[in-house]
């Protein structure tokens, strides 16, 4: 029989499902099916494809099974940088498995794995949790590392820069000589030539790695620079994350040729919006301004317009600025550079809302009731001219302020309807999930100078809720008419995993039911906000949740509460909310009845092709938000690190989030940082734990130490390997203005 690829994949499943199963070889399995022998080359690679997929696996002597037949697991691991991991199942539902150390085999951190189930109960190191042992490496998540360079007598190794990869990685001799070019020609920032030295930055090509009795080795392909010079720890980032870091030389000429003001030639068929009275609000430092809003009273309720950079209107598909785009994803946010998705003449310029110049954009318009419903919503191509460029802060400070010229008039009906907006949102079960942020401030030479932190007031809160009103709007209408787009999902919780954080939670002694309900949530998070372990609570119950992700279904957004819902606001720094524009183009009705002429017209894919792109725009987004993470928690260290070396650690107030026995764990609110003030600092007494009441007593003055209380510290250590700040307590003179000490707060002399 003649059998394309697809339906040797399914024959092979229907013959490991059968009752009378048994493990089968690559020679029973073709036996079984009847295939000849130029069929028995697609056999191979489908039993390639399926195991790679998860589907089936390779047991002994090289025989084939269901996973699930033979006790195993096919998922992600993650590991602790104590060395042990947990095995994230690719069944929906499943449980992490605990992974041991010494079970870990060669896998690393991110690796796609097989891992078999112990036959045996639950074990007591890990409460609840089945364990397995990781017997076979699908794909590895990395070919490089990045770390730095050291040396013992008889040879060189790499510490890794991710405490998570455990091993040190061997590289044997290091050349006294210039670099080979050729090495690293295709790396846009190999600035820095040289041999590597002890102590640089460098990156690591891995080699197979086949027996963990033996450490990994690897060859140096690229030196960043020493690991203190300027630049080299964002550098070090890049690479870690494989980011990219120029244009290909046809994106840029592209680019090049779009020009940098709007023709009025572009304005034909639009709907001519220069009139309105349009505000952009952005962060301080931002410079592409890809939404701007107006509000309106109509009646008894309002007209809002959001209005959206018109990106489709210059990147035309499957043109090489596309191209790009798309395999960027999202731009990249580091505290001292932006990585962006379009080259900066679109992205800053032609594209970017600025105020006072002519801009095409995409606009929203939804008439609201005054309880804050949706009546009507239509969609236009438009050109605009924002009035205004607001800063949050400058919003914020008009909105806390008594109305006094037209702005300070708009900003405030706008909140009107944010407010409305929001307290609808949550009513509807919308979990409130926002998290305080810390800018790093960076001198010109890339050191951190400041940390400050970001509220979520009401200038960000006024933005939010239009943004989400609109990308709700806009899914609805592509699901009405069935166009083929991008979702933004945020699919059901796992019930277990939800139990779990229960069990977390009843840990601080708070009250709490069955969280699967989602008011039960809504109170506990009503509960928590304010409290020191909010944060600790929060971070926990995010782990609980799935990750949100882009899907060519709308699946619905557990977290917002919104069935329909997609990324349609930011086209200049996400490649979906392009899909999106296209998408919303494609009908003639979607822009009032008057498209403008654009060639994403034509542009119709296929399910196919949008599930590929979601596929393909969740994996950058996280890849985006880890490095940022990432980047910011380095320059958080370093900032501390240069207090220490300049001898002027400045005082932060904190506050305790855990006392454990060994010393009190501390966040800084106005860094969010935690780390450790060690019982051995407290040097005014010897103090005992108090298990119970989870506090550390003085034995002689019974002075305690209690979650809650606030106490004035200062950085005393930082190990920037282990991502680890240790802080000491002040004494209450060196408190800064506004600092509140509890009753229970001691005073400590502080330490050199």
């Amino acid at each position: 029989m003649s059998l394309n690829g697809r339906n040797i994949r399914e024959q092979i499943l229907g013959l490991l499902r059968r009752k009378d199963y048994r493990p089968l070889n690559k020679i029973d399995i073709a036996r079984k099916l009847g295939l000849t022998g130029t069929e028995r080359v697609a056999l191979r690679k489908s039993l390639r494809e399926l195991e790679r997929a998860g589907e089936i696996a390779r047991i002994r002597k090289n025989r084939y099974v269901l996973p699930a037949e033979a006790d195993l697991v096919t998922g992600k691991l993650s590991i602790h940088q104590a060395g042990y991991g947990f095995l994230t199942s690719e069944m929906s539902g499943q449980p992490d498995i605990f992974i041991a150390a010494e079970n870990t085999g060669t896998a690393m951190h991110g690796d796609r794995v097989v891992a078999r189930m112990s036959p045996d109960e639950p074990s007591g190191r890990i409460k609840g949790r089945r364990e397995g042992r990781v017997i076979r490496i699908l794909e590895r998540a990395h070919d490089t590392i990045v770390g730095t360079l050291q040396r013992s007598r008889n040879f060189y190794y790499v510490v890794p820069d991710d405490p998570r990869i455990v091993h040190d990685v061997y590289v044997g001799q290091v050349s006294n000589s210039p670099q080979d070019e050729s090495a690293v020609a295709d790396l846009p920032l190999a600035a820095y030539k040289l041999a590597p030295q002890v102590g640089d930055k460098v990156v690591v090509r891995l080699e197979a790695w086949e027996s963990r009795h033996v450490n990994p080795e690897g060859e140096i392909i690229e030196a960043l620079g020493p690991a203190s010079a300027p630049g080299i720890d964002m550098l070090s980032i890049i690479r870690k994350y494989h980011l990219p870091t120029e244009f290909p030389r046809d994106v840029l000429d592209q680019a090049k040729g779009i020009p940098e003001t709007v023709d009025a030639r572009q304005f034909e068929r639009r709907e001519d919006l220069r009139g309105e009275f349009i505000v952009t609000i952005d962060p301080d430092d931002a410079r592409d301004f890809d939404d701007a809003i107006h509000v309106e009273k109509i009646g008894s309720g309002w007209r809002l317009g959001v209005h959206i950079a018109d990106v489709a209107a210059y990147v035309e598909p499957d043109s090489p600025l596309d191209r790009e785009a798309r395999r960027r994803g999202n731009s990249v946010y580091l505290p001292d550079r932006v990585i962006p998705m379009l080259p900066e003449r679109l992205s800053n310029g032609v594209c970017s809302l600025n105020p006072g110049v002519d801009r095409l954009a995409h606009s929203a318009f939804i008439h609201f009731d005054k309880h804050g419903n949706v009546k009507s919503a239509r969609f236009a191509r438009s050109v605009i001219r924002s009035a205004h460029r607001l800063t949050y802060k400058q919003a914020y400070a008009i909105l806390t302020a008594a109305p006094g010229d037209q702005l300070g008039e708009r900003l405030h009906l706008a909140w009107e309807l944010a407010a409305l907006l929001r307290q609808r949102r949550f009513e509807h079960g919308a979990l409130d999930l926002d998290f305080p942020e810390v800018k790093v401030w960076v001198d010109k030479d890339g050191h951190p100078a400041k940390l400050e932190r970001v509220e979520n007031d009401k200038s960000h809160q006024l933005v939010e809720e239009f943004m989400l009103a609109a990308n709700e709007a806009v899914a609805r209408e592509l699901k009405k008419r069935a166009v083929p787009t991008i979702y933004r999902i945020h699919e059901n919780p796992d019930p277990e995993k939800l139990a779990e954080f229960r069990e977390f939670v009843l840990g601080f002694n708070y009250s709490v039911g069955d969280v699967t309900h989602r008011a039960e949530l809504q109170r506990l998070l009503a509960a928590i906000r304010g409290k020191p372990e909010e944060q600790a609570l929060k971070v926990g119950l995010l782990k609980s949740l799935k990750r949100a992700r882009y899907s060519p279904q709308p699946l619905g957004h557990y977290g917002l509460a919104k069935a329909n819902y997609l990324h349609f606001t930011s086209p200049i720094r996400r490649y979906a909310d392009l899909v999106v524009h296209r998408a919303l183009g494609r009908d003639p009705a979607g822009t009032g009845g008057r498209p403008a002429r654009s060639a994403s017209a034509s542009y119709h894919p296929d399910m196919a092709e949008i599930a590929s792109i979601a596929e393909h725009i969740s994996v950058t987004e996280r890849t985006a938000a880890d490095a940022e993470v990432d980047a910011v928690q380095m320059k958080k260290l370093e900032f501390f690190q240069r207090q220490l070396d300049a001898r002027n650690p400045q005082i932060f107030r904190a506050t305790i989030i855990d006392v454990r026995n060994y010393g009190l764990m501390v966040e800084l609110p106005d860094a969010l940082v935690t780390g450790l003030v060690h019982v051995s600092s407290l040097t005014d007494d010897f103090y005992l734990f108090d298990s119970a009441r989870r506090q550390l007593i003085g034995r002689r003055s019974r002075k305690r130490f209690s979650v809650g209380d606030e106490l004035p510290v200062f950085v005393v250590r930082v190990d920037a390997f282990k991502r680890q700040v240790d802080f000491a307590i002040a004494l209450a003179s060196a408190q800064p203005k506004g600092t509140r000490r509890t009753r229970k707060s001691p005073g400590i002399a502080r330490r050199a």
